[in-house]
């Protein structure tokens, strides 16, 4: 069935249409790498979604190799290959040890050990129309995981309520892609592209709902006692008077100044006279400052 063949043109269609798509979504993270470039960190974004698209890409390049005149396959996967691995390797650089060695972990496991695995298996065992098929079932496996592999970022968004490492482009653009491509497969008859984009739509659109749902977080209302017991703290007694000022804190620091050189004249002056002047200390406890009655005068006295 090939891909230019006259008697398919809805086929045709849907592919370049899905070339196009698949090509802005191969560019929606793009804003993130921008801001991972400004801020010279990866700042908590998760490489795997990267590492899994690439070995995606590479296994559908293969897959389309054995196939016949599958031109627009190859043409967006081989773009695919070279953009995610841009994306990887800037992921690397500005990565912290930590988590450069995960994902590099990641790459040897998967882009090089698995896939020269199911390269080897079945390029030297199976041949001919089997061959086509096992790496086909492999790429609808590997494509569920690719559209599954978000649903990390899924569970963060819902445990955080934040939108922040899930862009709501990126999730646009796959459930978009998911619908050209599934297209492109009935067209074609061919199950192994169709069926892994009837979950992708399915997961585009909870990863929308969710955006939707968490794009403006709520900011927690402060409690109206909580405010009267800051403006009461804010308040101090001053001696000797029936009332409640606002804190100053240049004249409080004055006031305390002018009444300890006060104290001292008044004690040498008692001494002298002989009289011994004990100050009474009155202490409130910090959880009665809430329990006190601005509109009631409070009258300190010290008792000779």
């Amino acid at each position: 069935m090939a891909v230019f063949d006259y008697h398919h043109p809805w086929a045709f269609t849907f592919g370049v249409l899905g070339n196009i798509v698949s090509i802005l979504v191969y560019f929606a993270p793009l804003p993130t790498f921008i801001r991972i470039y400004k801020e010279k960190s990866t700042m908590g974004f998760d490489s795997l979604p990267y590492v899994v698209a690439l070995f995606s890409a590479m296994l559908w390049m293969y897959y389309a190799f054995l196939k016949t005149n599958a031109v627009l396959l190859i043409s967006i996967n081989s773009f695919g290959c070279i953009i995610e691995t841009i994306y990887i390797s800037m992921f690397l650089f500005y990565a912290s040890k930590k988590v450069k060695t995960h994902t590099v972990k990641l790459l040897g496991l998967m882009n090089v050990g698995l896939f020269s695995l199911i390269f080897m298996l079945t390029f030297f065992i199976f041949g001919g129309q089997s061959r086509t098929q096992i790496v086909g079932w492999i790429c609808v496996a590997i494509s569920v995981c690719v559209f599954v592999a978000p649903l990390s970022i899924v569970f963060q968004v819902v445990r955080t309520r934040s939108v922040e490492f899930m862009p709501f482009t990126l999730s646009f653009f796959l459930t978009l892609s998911a619908v050209m491509w599934f297209s492109y497969g009935l067209f074609q008859r061919d199950i192994c592209i169709a069926l892994p984009n009837v979950m992708g739509f399915f997961l585009g659109m909870l990863q929308m709902l969710l955006y939707g749902i968490y794009r403006n977080p709520k900011v927690p209302e402060i409690d109206e006692e909580k405010k009267i017991g800051e403006q009461v703290m804010n308040n101090i007694m001053v001696l000797g008077t029936p009332e409640v000022h606002p804190v100053d804190h240049n004249s409080h620091k004055i006031k305390e100044e002018n009444n300890k050189d006060e104290e001292e004249e008044e004690e040498e002056a008692n001494i002298n006279r002989g009289v011994n002047c004990v100050p009474c200390a009155i202490s409130v406890e910090p959880s009665q400052v809430n329990n006190l009655q601005l509109e009631s005068p409070v009258l300190i006295v010290c008792a000779a």
